[in-house]
């Protein structure tokens, strides 16, 4: 074998000598993850029961009108006089784009009512409107339904054939309408 031949072996052993060593902590990466997700999983405060939602709503407040442009890193910031914050999160829409509003998350329910006092406070050159959060009740954005208007007509009712009514669909009007057309009236 030349020279040249056992360089280019060497540095290929080398290389698969590396490859292996990735393998290996990419593998131990990966068990380390599923560990921490299974132990998030089993101690996690905000796990699916309504008692630890409550918990959690407890320690959080609403931050309102945050700048588009702000980092959670930043509201974070702001809020660390109050106390040792668990979590923040800036709710974004489908496309990504920020809403302009947060939840912060302290550790402490005393938190809480130190939070409330950076009501009005500027962040980002804005005026942050802060309030405690509240609980998510479900069902409550369901409107009972509408009772009969006699404007809008009755969606129940079945006029057979299709009806036009003699004024038109919406209102009832003030004055009668004459029945001829008029068509620069």
């Amino acid at each position: 074998m030349t020279r040249r031949s056992c360089v280019q072996l060497q540095e290929l052993d080398e290389m698969k000598r590396r490859l292996k060593e990735m393998e290996e902590e990419a593998a131990a990466l990966r068990d380390m993850q599923a560990k921490v997700a299974k132990e998030m999983q089993g101690g996690d405060p905000s796990a699916s029961t309504a008692e630890a939602k409550e918990q959690v709503d407890a320690r959080s407040v609403y931050v309102g009108n945050v700048d588009y442009a702000c980092t959670p890193e930043e509201v974070q910031q702001h809020f660390q006089a109050c106390g040792t914050v668990n979590r923040v999160t800036i709710l974004t829409d489908k496309f990504g784009q920020p809403k302009g509003f947060a939840y912060v998350e302290f550790l402490e329910q005393e938190g809480v009512q130190e939070a409330l006092n950076l009501n009005e406070s500027e962040l980002h050159g804005r005026q942050i409107k802060v309030a405690p959060k509240r609980t998510n009740v479900p069902g409550m954005k369901q409107r009972p339904p509408r009772g009969y208007n006699p404007y809008h007509g009755y969606p129940y009712r079945s006029y057979g054939a299709p009806y036009f009514p003699p004024y038109g669909y919406g209102r009832a009007p003030r004055f009668r309408r004459p029945m001829r057309y008029r068509p620069y009236f």
